[in-house]
């Protein structure tokens, strides 16, 4: 009797054991599963009736589809809408995602960018982040197709407030900020940031993405190294349970015309994959005052090499091992000082 008490000892014990490690091996698939039954029916009604929002640019639109496998491009902009005040994007990135192979590639545009504006006063140049203030994001997609030569299928905008809100909901993110950033310009917004420490809170990593006293383009690569640590931990598996508070926070900051069923999709795959590698590049340029205003005068050798990454990432046929890698791109978390825009 008490040799098959211990029998059925060991086996339970086995049974746990099996359970528990088959719950850590699949933990990925299993989180995909608990959100494909509570949750995606509800992001899915909310992105509806709360984000979704097309644009009317009279091209032929693709067919909505449940999930896409073949790289797709999106501009991302991030605006600095504050109470009535007219926003800006504060934020211009030319994305690529390829969903089979976990990759994405980010082609940065420094807001104070010298480019024609497309459908404003007869394509008048300016700087690129005003093409949103004055047409929304049908003008400033128009603009920034014109000036990296590919078309942008999809678009997705996101207020610096939501953004704020959405960095508290997920417990904050760590940031590579080695030394105290302190904001003092006469003209700015005065804040500082602690450096060294493990995690950031929203206020502070809004501040991180918007610091710009040592340059636009410093700020332009700490945007990049904002995304990637926020789309690594919003993906992650802790973070499914605030996906309804997350929903809640975006409301009216965020719009897309990404159809709802394509996002949940391409949700549920990130989610049950590998973590997403992302790539940056920033199209740099040269200070110029032009009649008293500071203009960045583009770089016409990165303007080649950005078109060159976007040709080559958007072609299906182009195998992950051939993916080119920015060349001139500085990666390191850490931006280099470059000299002061005024």
């Amino acid at each position: 009797m008490k040799k098959k008490k211990m029998k059925k000892r060991y086996i339970a014990l086995i049974a746990l054991v099996v359970v528990l490690a088959g719950g850590f091996l699949f933990q990925k698939q299993l989180a995909v599963l608990a959100f494909d039954l509570f949750l995606s029916d509800r992001v899915e009604k909310t992105l509806a009736e709360e984000s979704y929002q097309p644009l009317n640019d009279n091209k032929v639109k693709p067919e909505p589809v449940v999930y896409k496998s073949d790289p797709f491009s999106l501009m991302l902009l991030g605006t600095d809408q504050r109470d009535n005040e007219t926003a800006r994007s504060d934020t211009m990135i030319y994305a690529v995602i390829r969903p089979e192979d976990y990759k994405m590639l980010l082609i940065s545009i420094p807001r104070d960018t010298y480019t024609e504006i497309i459908g404003h006063n007869d394509n008048k140049k300016d700087k690129i982040t005003h093409a949103y203030a004055f047409g929304g994001q049908q003008m400033a997609k128009d603009t920034l197709e014109a000036l990296l030569g590919h078309d942008i299928q999809y678009y997705a905008t996101i207020n610096f407030q939501g953004l704020k809100d959405a960095v508290n909901a997920i417990g904050g993110v760590p940031l590579p900020i080695k030394k105290d950033i302190v904001n003092k310009g006469k003209d700015h917004e005065k804040f500082t940031i602690e450096g060294g420490k493990p995690n950031y809170d929203g206020e502070e990593a809004l501040n991180y993405t918007r610091y710009r006293e040592d340059s636009d383009f410093n700020r332009t690569k700490r945007q990049q190294v904002f995304i990637d640590v926020v789309a690594n931990k919003m993906l992650s598996i802790s973070q499914i349970g605030k996906i309804p508070e997350l929903l809640d926070i975006m409301g009216e900051n965020f719009k897309t015309d990404i159809e709802p069923s394509t996002i949940i999709s391409l949700a549920k795959k990130f989610m049950s994959g590998k973590d997403m590698d992302i790539s940056s590049f920033t199209v740099m340029g040269e200070g110029e005052r032009i009649n008293g205003l500071y203009y960045d005068i583009i770089d016409e050798e990165d303007l080649k090499e950005a078109k060159a990454l976007i040709d080559n990432w958007m072609s299906a046929s182009t195998p992950v091992d051939q993916l080119i890698e920015p060349g001139k791109a500085e990666n390191a978390l850490e931006p280099k000082a470059t000299a002061q825009a005024q």
